[in-house]
């Protein structure tokens, strides 16, 4: 095997190993029914429970309120399976299987990762779908709502990274869960998502303000609303590069080390 045929080996791997992982899915469908359906209930919950005490009415909150819950929805549908599957995995000795197999290192991770890739684009489908029916319309065409999805999709597999590297250090499938609800619970509710920053304590607004996800929020907020997104783009490519650049050769190097 020539070294430039290593990495379309590599991703021929992980493809068959993402088919397996959707596979799982379809007799467990447990995690994908939470991850995609519970960004749908935020979205109903959040619209009638605040609308009117923070925009005045539920149309104006619902154009606002949107775009932060489909980054939610994209980050939320890794979070609940990634993790857990591959600590599943280790434990059941399936792990063990694989290194006695020809394939990448990576390919399991990788194949694990992009099979949630379905489960976002699933997640972010629906939101779009009950966001429309809901009352809410893109003010920046169907290019900026691409753009729009893109972003949220892209983010949620970069943040998956974290929770891969949670189900390899960690013993238990479920303190897997436990640690990413924890790590991640600030990162999706301490930011713009409800309310404008400006609006929280001073402390809760100093967090929000360096949080990611609330970057991730207001770069889609402004693709959605056709409002100026200013460096918000940039700054979330950013943010995307350093969590892949730091999180995946981290969760590769102890996966390698677990086996």
């Amino acid at each position: 095997m020539t070294t430039a045929n290593r990495p379309l080996r590599t991703v021929r791997h992980s493809l068959v190993l993402a088919r397996r992982s959707l596979a799982k899915t379809k007799r467990n469908p447990g995690p994908i029914v939470n991850g995609v359906v519970s960004p749908a209930l935020f979205l109903v919950l959040f619209l009638y429970l605040f609308g009117r005490p923070v925009a005045g009415s539920t149309g104006d909150y619902l154009q606002y309120l949107f775009p932060g819950i489909l980054v939610m929805g994209a980050a939320l549908s890794g979070l609940v399976s990634t993790g857990t599957n591959i600590n599943v995995d280790l434990k059941n000795g399936v792990t063990d299987r694989f290194r006695s197999m020809p394939i990448s290192r990576l390919a399991p991770l990788l194949g694990s990762v992009l099979a949630d890739l379905v489960r976002y684009l699933l997640a972010v489908a629906l939101l779009f779908v009950l966001g429309v029916a809901l009352g809410f319309r893109t003010g920046g065409g169907a290019g900026a709502a691409l753009g729009a999805a893109g972003l949220a999709v892209l983010f949620g597999f970069c943040l998956s990274w974290v929770t891969v590297l949670f189900g390899v250090l960690v013993k238990d499938a479920g303190a897997v869960l436990a640690f990413s609800f924890i790590t991640f619970l600030p990162l999706q509710l301490g930011t713009s998502l409800a309310t404008p920053t400006g609006s929280l304590p001073g402390w809760l607004s100093a967090w929000a303000g360096v949080n990611p996800v609330t970057h991730v929020m207001d770069a889609c907020r402004a693709l959605l609303n056709g409002t100026p997104v200013d460096g918000a783009v940039t700054t979330t490519l950013a943010w995307c590069a350093a969590l892949f650049a730091v999180f995946c050769p981290l969760a590769v190097r102890a996966y390698g080390r677990a086996q």
